[in-house]
C-alpha cells in the first residue's frame, strides 16, 4: 500500500484504505472486513457482492471521485444484467476494480450481517380518530327518467348515510369506479380521506360489496442514517409490522452538512439524494406490505417526520439554504400531499402522505413528533427531552414554556468514525462492563445473550464472528475505561505501566485499551483508540452544550428530569450516558428512555387527526434556540469536552459512581511511564 494508492471508502461502515490500480471491489472489501457478501468466489454468478459507487467531490472524505474510478463495464456483468438485471447504478464487486479514489456504498441486501434497525414501535395508547376510514354504501342504480352519472349518486349516497359532504376523486379512481358498483350490486366499501383540514373528503379506494381485508398506514421516521417504519392498522391503531433500513444517502455524506456540501460541489446531488431516498421508502412500504401479507393497495396513508435537510431532500428541494445562515426553510408548515408526487411506489397509488411541520431550520419535523409524543408542554417539572441521532433534536420545558434546538453530534453515536466502529448487526459489540481492579473487560454482542466471561461464550459466538463495536458498546466501553481508571477527566488513555494492564497498548504517541483480541482465528483485534475517545467526546459534548444552552435560556442550572429517546435511550444505560457527560446531572431514576418517540409521535399523528391540528399549534409556541448563533455554545461545548465535565459538579453521579481521579497527561511525550516526558519550552 502506497500513498499514492487510490483511496477506497466504503459506506455505510467508514471503513478506508489504499489499494493498488486493478483490485477487486470486493478484495478491497475483504482486506478492510467490509461486510459484503459473496458465495460464487468471485465469478460473477451469485450477484450477493453488488455495490454502487457515487461520484463527485466528498468534501467529507477529502476526496474526488473521477468518472473512471472504476474499472469499465465488463461482460460478465453485462451477462448478469441480461439474465437477471441490476439496478442503475450498481457494479458487481467481484467484477469492478479499483482505478482511482472512489465512495462505493454497500447496500443492505448485499451484507452478509444484516443492519438491526432499532426503531421498534412502542406501547402507546392512541385514540383512534384517523384520517381516512372505511365507509360502507348502498348506491342508488341509474335510472333513464333521472340522469346522473356513478358518481354524483356515490356521493349523494355518501352524503345521506355518512354526513360527509363535498367528496371529490382523481382520475384513476374514476377508472375503478364502474367496475366496483356492478360487482357489488350496488353496494361497496368506500376508503375516504378527510384530514384536519378544511380540505375536501376525498375518495382514495372502493371495493365492491363489503371490504373486510382491512386499512393499513405508514408511520415513517426517516432519519439521517436510518429509516423506520412501522404499518399501522388504521382500525384498531395495532402496529402489524415495523422495519427498517440504512438511509442509502449515507454514502453522499455521513452527517447533514455533509450531504448539503455534497450538493455544493456536485450539480444535481440533490436530485441524486432525492431519488436515492425516494426508493428506499418505496423498497421499505413493499417489504412491509410483503411481511404482513397484505396487498399494497391497502395502504392508503402515510405519516412521514424527519429533520429538515431530509425534509427538503425528500420533497425533492435543494437545501442549500439550510447549511448556511440564517437558515432558510422552503415551508415550515405540515404538508398534505398525494403519494404520487413523491414517487412513493409500494402503497395505493392514490394515498396520501402527511408531513409534519418543522420547529426551524435546524429543528424539524421529527422534533415536532418528539414533542408530540412525549408533550412537554403538559408537564408540571422542567424535562429535558434528547433524542440522540446523527443531529440531535433536544426539548426543554414544562406548562410555562416550551424551547428547542438541535446539535450537531455526527455520526460517532452510531458507530461511524470509529476504528473498529460498525452499524449494529449480529456480531457486533454492544454491551461492556470491566472490572474497576483487573481492568478485564466483559462484553455481549448483538445475536448472543451470553457476556463473554459467560461459560459458553466462545461456543456460542462462533470463532471470528465477534466483528466489532456498535455505537453502544462505544459509549459503553468509553463511559466502564472513565469508571476504571484506564480513561483521565481529559479523555486520555493510559500505557500499560500508568493503568496496570498488557490491554493499554501503544499506538505510536497514544495508546488504545483493547477489548477483543480475535487475530488468532482470523478475526480483527477491536480497540478503543485515543481517536475513538475524542470522536465521542465531540458528539457528547454537542449534545450537552446544546442542552445547557436551552438551560441558560430557562435560567435554570437543573432539570427535574431526563428522558432518553430513539435508537439510543432504549439501549444504553443512564449511568453510563452520565459518566460520559451525555446528559446533566439529576438522580438515575429521574432518566427514562422513550423509545423511538419520533416514530411514535408520527403514529400519534397517523392514527389520530386532532392531534395533527395539536402539534401545528404547538409548534408556533415552541421557542426555537439556534446553537450556530450562540455565543455559549462554544463555551459549554468546552467544558464538556472533560469526562463527565469541566466545572459541573454532578453530585447526584458521584453519589453512584464514584470516579478514580487518575491523569494520564505526560506533556505532549509517548506517555510511557508514569512521569512521562515534558513539552519543550520554545
Amino acid at each position: 500500500m502506497r500513498e499514492q494508492d487510490p483511496l477506497v471508502i466504503f459506506t455505510p461502515s467508514g471503513k478506508r484504505g489504499r489499494f493498488a490500480k486493478g483490485t477487486p471491489v470486493l478484495q478491497a472489501a475483504r482486506s478492510l472486513g467490509v461486510d459484503l457478501d459473496s458465495v460464487c468466489g468471485g465469478r460473477g454468478i451469485c450477484s450477493k457482492c453488488q455495490i454502487t459507487p457515487s461520484y463527485g467531490d466528498f468534501p467529507k472524505h477529502g476526496v474526488h471521485v473521477a468518472e473512471g474510478a472504476l474499472s469499465a463495464w465488463n461482460a460478465v456483468e453485462q451477462r448478469y444484467d441480461d439474465k437477471r438485471g441490476l439496478k442503475p447504478g450498481r457494479r458487481l464487486g467481484c467484477q469492478a476494480q479499483v482505478m482511482g479514489d472512489v465512495v462505493i456504498d454497500v447496500p443492505p441486501e448485499s451484507q452478509v450481517h444484516k443492519q438491526v434497525i432499532r426503531k421498534r414501535a412502542d406501547t402507546r395508547a392512541i385514540t383512534l380518530d384517523p384520517a381516512t376510514r372505511l365507509l360502507f354504501l348502498e348506491v342508488e342504480k341509474p335510472d333513464m327518467h333521472e340522469p346522473s352519472g356513478d358518481f354524483e349518486r356515490l356521493s349523494k349516497a355518501l352524503s345521506a348515510q355518512w354526513g360527509v359532504e363535498g367528496l371529490t376523486a382523481g382520475l384513476s379512481f374514476l377508472s375503478k369506479l364502474q367496475p366496483a358498483l356492478r360487482k357489488g350490486g350496488w353496494k361497496v366499501t368506500l376508503a375516504v380521506h378527510k384530514d384536519h383540514t378544511t380540505a375536501a373528503p376525498r375518495a382514495i379506494e372502493i371495493w365492491p360489496g363489503l371490504h373486510e381485508d382491512g386499512l393499513y398506514g405508514l408511520a415513517i421516521d426517516l432519519g439521517s442514517t436510518t429509516i423506520a417504519a412501522h404499518l399501522t392498522d388504521l382500525r384498531s391503531g395495532a402496529v402489524t409490522a415495523s422495519s427498517g433500513l440504512m438511509n442509502p444517502q449515507i454514502r453522499f455524506g455521513e452527517d447533514l452538512m455533509s450531504r448539503v456540501s455534497y450538493v455544493m460541489m456536485n450539480p444535481g446531488g440533490d436530485v441524486e439524494m432525492t431519488r436515492a431516498v425516494r426508493e428506499a421508502l418505496s423498497d421499505l412500504a413493499k417489504a412491509l406490505a410483503q411481511e404482513a401479507g397484505i396487498a399494497p393497495e391497502l395502504i392508503v396513508e402515510a405519516v412521514l417526520v424527519c429533520n429538515p435537510v431530509m425534509h427538503h431532500l425528500m420533497l425533492g428541494i435543494d437545501p442549500v439554504e439550510l447549511g448556511q445562515a440564517p437558515f432558510a426553510l422552503a415551508t415550515s408548515s405540515s404538508l398534505s400531499l398525494p403519494a404520487s408526487d413523491l414517487d412513493f411506489t409500494g402503497i395505493n397509488p392514490r394515498a396520501r402522505v402527511y408531513i409534519l411541520p418543522c420547529i426551524a431550520g435546524h429543528v424539524g419535523a421529527d422534533a415536532a413528533a418528539v414533542a408530540l409524543s412525549e408533550a412537554p408542554e403538559k408537564s408540571e417539572d422542567l424535562v429535558l427531552v434528547i433524542d440522540v441521532g446523527t443531529n440531535a433534536e433536544i426539548l426543554l420545558g414544562n406548562t410555562s414554556r416550551v424551547l428547542a434546538c438541535s446539535s450537531p453530534t455526527g455520526p460517532a453515536f452510531e458507530g461511524a468514525q470509529i476504528s473498529s466502529g460498525q452499524r449494529a448487526a449480529p456480531g457486533a459489540i454492544e454491551r461492556v462492563e470491566i472490572d474497576p481492579e483487573t481492568k478485564e473487560p466483559s462484553f455481549k454482542v448483538i445475536g448472543c445473550d451470553l457476556w463473554s466471561s459467560d461459560a459458553g461464550f466462545a461456543q456460542a459466538v462462533g470463532a471470528g464472528s465477534i466483528t466489532g463495536i456498535c455505537g453502544s458498546g462505544i459509549i459503553e466501553a468509553v463511559a466502564e475505561m472513565r469508571m476504571a481508571g484506564i480513561l483521565d477527566p481529559s479523555g486520555l488513555i493510559g500505557s500499560a505501566e500508568q493503568v496496570g494492564t498488557p490491554r493499554c497498548i501503544d499506538e505510536g504517541r497514544t495508546h488504545a485499551y483493547v477489548l477483543h483480541d480475535g487475530t488468532a482465528d482470523g478475526g480483527p483485534l477491536i480497540s478503543v483508540t485515543q481517536g475513538d475517545i475524542r470522536a465521542i467526546q465531540l458528539a457528547k459534548s454537542a449534545l450537552y452544550a446544546g442542552g445547557r444552552l436551552l438551560m441558560d435560556e430557562m435560567g435554570v442550572d437543573h432539570v427535574d428530569r431526563v428522558v432518553l429517546a430513539g435508537a439510543f435511550g432504549a439501549h444504553i444505560s443512564a449511568k453510563h450516558a452520565m459518566v460520559l457527560g451525555m446528559i446533566p446531572d439529576v438522580p438515575l431514576d429521574k432518566v427514562t428512555s422513550a423509545g423511538n418517540a419520533a416514530g411514535t409521535g408520527a403514529r400519534i399523528a397517523l392514527c389520530n387527526i386532532q392531534a395533527r391540528h395539536e402539534i401545528e399549534e404547538n409548534v408556533r409556541r415552541i421557542t426555537k434556540i439556534e446553537t450556530a448563533l450562540a455565543p455559549a455554545f462554544q463555551t459549554h461545548f468546552v467544558n464538556a469536552n472533560a469526562i463527565p465535565h469541566a466545572t459541573d459538579p454532578f453530585p447526584n453521579l458521584r453519589a453512584v459512581a464514584p470516579l478514580p481521579a487518575v491523569s494520564y497527561n505526560t506533556g505532549g511525550g509517548d506517555g510511557g511511564g508514569r512521569g512521562g516526558r515534558r513539552r519543550r519550552r520554545g
